[in-house]
């Protein structure tokens, strides 16, 4: 009987270290071994940004390419929306800071009889930069915009850069466009 117990506490001890060094050498620290210059590769790709077609308030069509070889603030907004109307006094500032460097800032508004009503509220509002009539078209192509405001940033090349859901900052803006311009 104590021959059975030695070997039970014995086989028991076995167990114990095996799983204690299973458990040592799965939570131990791995050894971190930094990249040399080159081997760090610090392009970023990104996805092209849909082209579209709209009409702007003034009854003229723009594509989303006109603004080729410019830093792009695309902006889903609708005039009933408080946070995107918050935006705009920024997207009005923006814009006459930066628009020399090569910023374009587009509106895509996306009211019900947008055509009657974004003319006089761009207006009212001092809008300075390109405002179009959006549509449900259009909202597909950036994957649907289930929220307002939804803004793109995107780079010189067309590509989308940044994807803001919801109301930022003017400097959030201000941020990314200095690091594209």
């Amino acid at each position: 009987m104590a021959k059975n117990k030695t070997f039970i506490i014995f086989i028991t001890l076995v167990i114990a270290a095996v799983v204690f060094g299973i458990i040592s050498i799965m939570t131990a620290p791995k050894k971190i071994v930094p990249l040399k210059e080159e081997e760090i590769v610090k392009k970023r790709i990104f996805k092209p940004a849909p082209d579209f077609a709209l009409m702007d308030i003034n009854g003229a069509e723009k594509r989303l390419s006109d603004f080729k070889n410019k830093v792009v603030i695309l902006d889903f907004f609708a005039t009933w929306c408080s946070p995107c109307r918050d935006e705009i006094p920024h997207f009005i500032d923006l814009y006459t800071r930066y628009r020399d460097r090569g910023l374009e800032i587009v509106g895509v508004a996306l009211d019900w009889n947008a055509m009657r009503i974004v003319p006089v509220f761009s207006e009212d509002n001092g809008i300075n930069y390109t405002v179009l009539i959006g549509n449900e078209e259009v909202s597909d192509l950036y994957g649907g915009i289930a929220a307002l405001p939804t803004t793109f940033i995107l780079d010189r090349d067309g590509n989308i850069v940044k994807r803001y859901v919801g109301y930022r900052d003017k400097e959030v803006f201000e941020k990314d466009i200095e690091e594209l311009l």
